[in-house]
């Protein structure tokens, strides 16, 4: 079976880091799906705006093998365990009751919400994707069938509220004025860093932190249940 791209992914997240680590229907967000020329047909769009979320299907375009002994030995770039950073990396589950992207298959799947078609693209709120992801399909989220009020977290449920609250230093808000970043810019980036996106097994307050998105690089630290952002810059 071969898979063909329809779409890609555009938003803020030049960088792995700092992408949330699943879809959220509260996330300020958005993301553009941007249709391949062949895909780029109005009546392959007809009804979709009745639904108000979607299910994208995607890949894990910037996979990097990171057991390379267990790759030798088996020849393989997948493993049946893996660690959960939110365990504290140090507890292996398997990796099918884990949604980690070193996957058989590395095929991704988010559930979104739609806030609209522009210019025969459609744009998306909540996507925990890369820009530039490759989306291979799209398909309705119906709330009768796709949800489960009762459904079990498994060890997901431990972390599943887990927020920080972001701090700016006091200097950086006249630093701000300079930088110019949209005032929605920052409400995605203090998103974004109170969702806590460092390595699960990392709790070091003295050490700060770079993380790339929308065109600006943010330096922060974690103390305690606080971000404290030292530093945003334009690159």
């Amino acid at each position: 079976m071969t898979l063909k791209v329809i779409a890609y992914a555009r938003n803020g997240h030049t960088d792995k880091f700092g992408i949330p680590r699943q879809s959220r229907d509260e996330s300020p967000i958005l993301t553009r799906i941007v249709f391949e020329p062949e895909y780029r047909i109005a009546e392959a769009l007809r009804g979709i705006e009745g639904y108000s979320h979607l299910w994208l299907l995607w890949g894990f375009s910037e996979n990097r093998v990171q057991n390379t002994e267990h790759r030798a030995q088996t020849d393989r770039d997948w493993s049946p365990t893996v660690r959960p950073p939110r365990l504290g990396g140090n507890k292996r589950m398997g990796v099918f009751a884990k949604r980690s992207p070193f996957r058989p298959n590395p095929i991704g799947l988010s559930s979104v919400k739609l806030v609209g078609v522009e210019n025969g693209d459609l744009i998306v709120s909540g996507a925990d994707v890369l820009d530039g992801t490759p989306i291979y399909d799209i398909k309705p989220y119906l709330s009768f069938s796709d949800s489960h009020p009762d459904a079990q977290n498994g060890f997901a449920e431990e972390t599943k509220n887990r927020t920080l609250e972001v701090v700016w230093k006091p200097a950086l808000n006249q630093d701000l004025t300079s930088t110019k970043p949209r005032s929605d810019t920052v409400s995605e980036i203090c998103y974004i860093l109170s969702q806590d996106p460092r390595p699960g097994y990392q709790d070091d307050p003295e050490r700060e932190y770079k993380m790339d998105y929308a065109g600006y690089r943010v330096t922060f630290t974690v103390e305690g249940s606080k971000v404290i952002v030292k530093n945003i810059e334009k690159i």
